[in-house]
């Protein structure tokens, strides 16, 4: 994802299966309340989980 783009998009792929094991969504790696807040969240709030994804898909394995 752009860093400066507006609106921030979703990171969700309409995969939404939540892992009890991790707590995290296994399509797009967001926790449940990363997921609840994302729709008033703000774009520096919005960029700081895109960042956190981007972390998570390197250390991830839901194999």
């Amino acid at each position: 994802m752009p860093e400066h783009v507006t609106p921030v998009p979703s990171p969700c792929v309409s995969l939404c299966k939540m892992n009890r094991d991790t707590g995290f969504c296994e399509g797009c790696l967001r926790t449940i309340e990363e997921i609840v807040a994302w729709g008033r969240a703000d774009d520096d709030y919005k960029r700081a989980v895109w960042a956190q994804l981007r972390l998570r898909e390197q250390t991830i394995d839901f194999d």
